[in-house]
């Protein structure tokens, strides 16, 4: 079953895009244009790896569930990664790979499935 989008793609794609070129100027981009960004990329991850069994978060932004697995239910679930937005950006486009996220100690994932490296980079950008 396909996930229900809330962000347009082409409005995606256009936030994801303003958000490397804040990054290759070394300037911070609005709060807009990175939530639209993080939210669109969490969409892309969960459309590309339908599932439940893990929870990735990106505080204040957005949450998704995703990965191929078992359901969880109530309570916290037993698989979630989390981290900021601007390292998952890094991540989803390719910037940043799985490995070094996790030695920057920003990144927090837990639980068997909770390692996202074979579902990254999303939209890779030069």
């Amino acid at each position: 079953m396909a996930i229900k989008r809330r962000i347009n793609e082409a409005d995606g794609r256009s936030a994801l895009r303003e958000w490397v070129n804040s990054l290759q100027a070394e300037a911070s981009p609005s709060r807009p244009v990175l939530a639209m960004a993080v939210r669109f990329t969490l969409e892309e991850l969960a459309s590309r790896a339908e599932g439940n069994s893990v929870e990735v978060r990106v505080p204040p932004f957005g949450v998704t569930q995703c990965i191929p697995g078992p359901r969880h239910t109530r309570g916290t679930p037993p698989n979630v990664v989390e981290m900021p937005a601007d390292l998952w950006l890094r991540l989803a486009t390719g910037k940043l790979d799985w490995a070094q996220a996790l030695q920057s100690g920003q990144l927090h994932a837990s639980g068997l499935r909770a390692d996202l490296s074979a579902h990254l980079p999303l939209i890779e950008y030069p």
